[in-house]
């Protein structure tokens, strides 16, 4: 199974518009079989409500992130780390922003947004690999599992997730791809459509190639889109504009 993984879109509707794009050219080439989302799929960009439509639109099922569980439940925050203050204020207006522009049928369809999706490539009916989703950590979804947690870290949520060798597990939060393989599972980030935070500008996505028998493999996708778009669009909005600053340089700096 050729699965395609989007995460952290941020009502970044330009950039997803690209990486839907990438994978229809995919999939009309056998590459991709089927498109799951690992959530945050609003906040930061003005297009939660557009963003959301899309998804719906194209039939793409997701777990829930942090971002949307709190949007749907109007929690007092959106659960997001911070490096500094200015960083912890800009969020809170971000927060702020999508509750009070993101319209009822959004905030319920978010609400239906299951924690967690299990696949299982080989079928219910046989013995194989299952592939669990979703979006921080198998313990909460705010949970950040960066590329510098320790094997044993890694062992602790194949754990907590019930995983075993042969197994593999994708998720997002980070907004920065990587890839491991410890004790035999595999731990698969997905890096961002939509805010990357690596100081690469372009949209991500990961294709996930699951085999009947072997080694499951993992690509990273980067996708050009129209960032003038995404960033005139923050800009004319009453988001900070450094959302777009932010947008232009990858994240970096």
């Amino acid at each position: 199974m050729k699965i395609a993984l989007i995460s952290d879109i941020h009502a970044n509707l330009p950039a997803l518009e690209a990486v839907l794009e990438d994978i229809h050219r995919a999939r009309e080439a056998g590459r991709v079989d089927t498109v799951h989302h690992l959530g945050d799929l609003v906040g930061y960009a003005p297009w939660p409500d557009e963003t959301v439509a899309r998804i719906r639109e194209e039939g793409i099922t997701g777990v829930a992130g942090n971002y949307d569980s709190t949007t749907a439940t109007d929690h007092e925050h959106c659960g997001c780390r911070y490096e500094d203050p200015e960083q912890a204020a800009r969020a809170h207006e971000s927060y702020a922003w999508t509750r009070a522009n993101t319209s009822a049928e959004t905030r319920r369809y978010l609400g239906t947004l299951p924690f967690r999706m299990d696949l299982r490539p080989a079928g219910g009916h046989a013995r194989g690999p299952t592939v669990a989703l979703i979006h921080g950590a198998p313990t909460l979804n705010t949970l950040y599992w960066t590329e510098d947690r320790s094997d044993d870290f890694c062992r602790k949520m194949a754990e907590q997730a019930g995983l075993k060798a042969g197994d593999v597990i994708c998720f997002g939060h980070t907004h920065r791809p990587w890839s491991r393989t410890v004790d035999g599972v595999l731990f698969v980030n997905t890096g961002s459509v939509g805010r990357p935070k690596d100081g690469d500008w372009r949209a991500g996505w990961v294709l996930l190639d699951v085999p009947p028998a072997g080694t499951p493999e993992v690509t990273v996708k980067r996708v050009e889109y129209d960032l003038e778009r995404a960033a005139s669009g923050i800009r004319s909005s009453t988001l900070p504009d450094e959302f777009a600053e932010y947008l232009e340089r990858g994240g970096a700096g």
